[in-house]
This record gives C-alpha cells, sequence and structure tokens, in this order.
C-alpha cells in the first residue's frame, strides 16, 4: 500500500490497454518473475489525459495484445465475484465493450483510423474504472505467471489464457458471460444461455486469431514441461483468484494451462 504524498500528477496512455490512467493499481515484478500489485488511490492522477492520435503509430500486434487487454478488463469486472461488484462497474464494461468490441479489428489492420482509435482508447479507460471498482480474477491470475517467467507481454499472456478461463467459468456461471456475448457478438442475442456464454468464448478466441496473435503457449516458446510451475505460482494470485466466479484450484490451473499449450 502506497500511503506517502505525491506531486501533482497527469497521465497520458499512450496505447488503449491498461487503463492504468484510471485505476488505483501498479503492477511490479518481485523477485525474479513473481509479478504483484501495488494498490492505493495515491497512484490516481489529478489528470488524465486521452489523446487517440497518440495511439495512431502503435504497431498492429501490440494494438491487438493491448485491446484484448482491455476487453479482458471489462470482461472480468462485470463478471467479478467481488463484493464491490456493482451496477455502475457493470454499465462502465457494457460501454467499454460495446466501444471495443466494433473497434479492435479497425485498429489493428487500420492503424490511422482516427475513430477506430479514439474508440479503443476511451474503452480502455472505462474498462479501467470498471474494473478499479470491481477487480479482474483468473484470467490476470493465470497470465502473471506467463508474463513473470518468460517475459510475454501482459496483454498477450491474458489473450493466450482467455478463452479457456471463460470455458472454465461458463461451465457453473454461464450468465455474465451470456450477458455480455451481444455487446460483442450481435448474432449471439437470440440464443440461450449456456449456448450464448460458450459462443463468447469462441468468439474471443476467434477475435484474437483474427488480430494476428498467437493462440497457443507453445507458439511463443513456453515449454510443456512449465506447465507445472505456472500453475504453482499462479495460486500465489489470491487477491485475483478470490475474485473469480468459479473457485480455482492448482490443479484446475495446470488443466487450463494444459488447454492453452
Amino acid at each position: 500500500m502506497a500511503k506517502a504524498p505525491r506531486l501533482p500528477l497527469v497521465l497520458i496512455p499512450t496505447t488503449a490497454g491498461t487503463g492504468s490512467e484510471v485505476t488505483p493499481i501498479s503492477i511490479i515484478t518481485t523477485g525474479a518473475s513473481e509479478k504483484m500489485g501495488v494498490v492505493s488511490p495515491v497512484i490516481l492522477p489529478n489528470v488524465a489525459i486521452l489523446d487517440p492520435e497518440l495511439t495512431l503509430s502503435v504497431p498492429p500486434h501490440v494494438t491487438a495484445a493491448t485491446g484484448i487487454d482491455a476487453m479482458v478488463h471489462a470482461i472480468e469486472a462485470y463478471a467479478s465475484a467481488s463484493a464491490n461488484n456493482n451496477p455502475i462497474s457493470r454499465a462502465l464494461a457494457e460501454k467499454a465493450l460495446r466501444l471495443m468490441g466494433k473497434a479492435l479489428l479497425i485498429a489493428v489492420h487500420e492503424g490511422d483510423n482516427l475513430p477506430a482509435r479514439s474508440d479503443m482508447l476511451l474503452g480502455s479507460m472505462l474498462a479501467g474504472q470498471a474494473f478499479a471498482n470491481s477487480p479482474v480474477a483468473a484470467v490476470h491470475a493465470l497470465a502473471y505467471p506467463i508474463g513473470g517467467h518468460f517475459k510475454i507481454p501482459h496483454g498477450l499472456s491474458n489473450t493466450l489464457v482467455l478463452p479457456h478461463v471463460l470455458r472454465f467459468n461458463s461451465i457453473t456461471h454461464p450468465a455474465p458471460y451470456a450477458e455480455l456475448a451481444p455487446f460483442v457478438f450481435p448474432e449471439t442475442q437470440a440464443i440461450g444461455t449456456q449456448e450464448a456464454a460458450a459462443a463468447f468464448a469462441e468468439g474471443m478466441a476467434d477475435l484474437s486469431e483474427r488480430c494476428g496473435l498467437e493462440q497457443r503457449l507453445r507458439d511463443v516458446g513456453i515449454p510443456q514441461d512449465a506447465i507445472d510451475l505456472l500453475a504453482k505460482d499462479a495460486m500465489n494470485q489470491t487477491r485475483l483468484l478470490i475474485n473469480n466466479p468459479r473457485p480455482v484450484t492448482e490443479d484446475d490451473a495446470r488443466a487450463i494451462y494444459q488447454a492453452a499449450w
């Protein structure tokens, strides 16, 4: 917990991804490989400035990875089991997904498209506000060991485990994902809860692939024999795992990583 006073702080994001310009959360690497969070209102800025022109030069792969990261923030905030999950955080997450669901592919493939860049930056900020109130969960918990041990960028780490965590959660808690699905994939509007939740997981996997992102742990050089280490370290992310709609054991984490491999 950061407690000391600070100088006035102005934050200007140059990627549409973390939403950290409006969150009280900072992530640091402790020791050699473990990522942990510093959480304090002191981290919140006096002013956040969103200028989409600063994101026009972001390369496609980084645009895609940071964009999926921002969508994960909205998804996990909306479905979070935290007691802080509330109608305002869900409304922010919904708006964020509506914006980014339409804009991400355009921003990736037409990097100079200012309206798409604007929607991504605003969506990222709204998703940041959502998860600053209703914290993220197992996707982030399983992504952190990937980044910590193998130095995979955070957005891509999220991408690699996202559909597998969604499938895992949807078995017992499909409702929030079924509610989210039409915001990104309108064709899921008229199907049942379990079917819509499953379609959402598959749709997010397809979206990341269409953005040109790697789909498997093996695609980024992670060996299969690292799965036990990743699962063990994921269990240290208690701050995040407690927010997951479905409890995650070490065996569950191992199975998710295996499915992602």
